[in-house]
């Protein structure tokens, strides 16, 4: 299947620190030689601790920000040598939602406003048509057309993140970043907004970039998963892989991490040593090296490449054959409990056929 996006070495580089004379002195490594490639369709989700640069990759996708190097295609095409006329085209295609449903609405709007004002800018409806497209989209993340005439303060927090939605959906994209989009959320709230975008994604073929800090949403909702620290994908594998065993032990350590409502379960929690190392000044060799418990000199000296197997499961890591069985680390039963599965299965039932609540 050909990619409907494709990034390549992709890096970006803040300026940190700059001399007397406004010469630049520090940089922070944001985003250092990443590359993924998502299908048609299809989800993938970034993962890793706060700062490893998921959310600025995600901007870089947009161009809401522009690289320092590196390649971006979209559809086949360089999305970096586009114009302004196909940029503005190409902003048709790729939408993203924020994380906070409370900052990402215009408070002094209303919704018809909200969701009429990209159809408006893209020319997608004639003006006389434009209350009962609006209509139509609000339906389509079950919401009321009713509501159209209301202003974002008067809707809870999982329907302003159906507002946020529908506004995506409203220029008929291909591909949609979810920016944390369910993490400020109650869970109940959480799992029918995760219902909708699968149902969404499965009507209407959307490519999702999911960037999330938390591993059991990921494991509900991704195809593929890739793991970022300190700037880079030290990880990447179909999601029911990388859960089943984990590679690295960065990743090792996050998915050990993830909570499980069973008071009464075993497992064997990771707990990385030392502090977190700064984009700043990040260390040479493997980044991960100054955590890591499988560290030899080998690490600290050269940057491991991320290799891929015949299966799709990319590594970075000196040491990936030698270490021992993920399942000795990382207990079978991370991600949802049984429990939880079956409030997302009641909550899927009570949606009806399209999976879509009233949250």
């Amino acid at each position: 299947m050909t990619a409907l996006l494709e990034v390549k070495d992709l890096v970006k580089h803040f300026v940190a620190e700059r001399s007397l004379f406004g010469r630049p002195t520090a940089y922070i490594k944001a985003v250092d030689g990443v590359s993924f490639t998502v299908e048609a369709g299809k989800t993938l989700a970034l993962v890793g601790e706060s700062g490893c640069g998921k959310s600025t990759v995600s901007r870089l996708v947009l161009r809401l920000i522009e690289p320092d190097k590196g390649h971006i295609q979209f559809e086949g095409r360089d999305l970096l040598g586009f114009d302004a006329d196909e940029l503005r085209a190409f902003r048709r295609k790729a939408q993203i939602i924020f994380q906070d449903p409370y900052a990402s609405l215009n408070p002094r709007m209303t919704v018809s406003q909200i969701l009429g004002e990209p159809l408006a800018l893209h020319d997608l409806v004639p003006s006389t048509q434009r209350r009962a497209r609006v209509d139509e989209l609000l339906r389509l993340v079950g919401l009321e057309p009713r509501f159209a005439r209301r202003y974002p303060h008067e809707f809870s927090g999982g329907q302003r993140q159906r507002i946020a939605i529908a506004r995506a959906l409203a220029v008929e994209p291909k591909l949609i970043i979810c920016d944390e989009p369910v993490s400020a959320l109650d869970v109940s709230i959480r799992s029918q907004i995760l219902n909708l975008l699968r149902d969404l994604q499965e009507r209407l073929g959307l490519a999702y970039i999911f960037v999330s800090h938390d591993l059991a949403v990921v494991k509900h909702i991704a195809d593929r998963v890739a793991v970022m620290n300190l700037g880079g994908i030290v990880e990447a594998a179909d999601t029911q892989s990388l859960f089943a065993s984990p590679r690295h032990p960065y990743s090792r350590a996050l998915l050990s991490a993830i909570p499980i409502p069973i008071p009464q379960a075993k497992r064997s929690r990771i707990v990385l040593q030392g502090e977190l190392p700064s984009a700043l000044h990040p260390p040479s060799g493997c980044r991960f090296h100054t955590r890591c418990p499988y560290v030899i000199d080998h690490c600290r000296s050269e940057v491991p490449e991320l290799l891929a197997d015949a299966a799709g499961h990319a590594t970075a890591c000196h040491r990936t054959g030698e270490l021992p069985p993920a399942d000795a680390i990382v207990p079978s039963d991370t991600g949802f409990s049984p429990s939880l599965e079956r409030l997302v299965a009641a909550f899927s039932a009570s949606e009806g056929s399209t999976g879509i609540g009233r949250g």
